[in-house]
């Protein structure tokens, strides 16, 4: 690897293997390899990822330890990440329940960050992760996305997780308007 490479995830979040958004991650994938990056991905339907958090995973995101036992290949992954691209369709102006659910899973309490003791806010632990890229599609005309629902992917991507986990990762937001349109 080159002195400026990265170690890089890509989460991918889409059923259809020849859809736009696999195109567009194998894209990203040949960019990053290209400038001699490590880049490893993550399909979650490909890897059929179950999103669903569990029982057992729910009552323990206020326990001392997180039970990860399910997800731990996952969070070591993103543990390792310098830099984090998604790539994913924005469905109903929202993540697919897929990424969702990887959030819910992944980014769980002692992974992604801790609990205040007073339950305040809560407290960052992906420090190691410097930039975000979202690459995403919709259906949608830029308009309505940006001046009516005032993008809210973006506002829970750079606010809300990255925001609180990551606060000091550079994200930046790549959207694909009107993509059912495209051929």
């Amino acid at each position: 690897m080159q002195a400026s490479s990265m170690k890089c995830l890509v989460v991918i979040a889409h059923p259809i293997t020849d859809s736009l958004c696999h195109t567009m991650a194998q894209s990203v994938i040949a960019a990053l390899t290209a400038s001699g990056h490590e880049v490893m991905v993550e399909d979650l339907y490909l890897s059929a990822f179950s999103p669903a958090l569990t029982a057992s995973e729910r009552q323990s995101y206020y326990s001392p330890t997180f039970d990860s036992v399910a997800v731990q290949d996952q969070i070591d992954r993103l543990l390792s990440a310098e830099v984090l691209v998604l790539v994913f369709p924005t469905w109903w102006f929202s993540f697919p329940a897929m990424l969702k659910g990887w959030f819910d899973r992944v980014w769980a309490p002692g992974i992604a960050y801790d609990h205040a003791t007073d339950l305040g806010p809560i407290k960052p632990r992906l420090h190691k992760l410097r930039r975000t890229l979202a690459v995403t599609s919709l259906g949608s005309p830029w308009w309505v996305d940006r001046l009516v629902l005032r993008q809210p992917v973006k506002r829970v991507l750079k606010t809300a997780l990255l925001g609180t986990c990551a606060p000091n990762c550079r994200f930046e937001m790549l959207s694909l308007y009107k993509a059912e349109s495209l051929t």
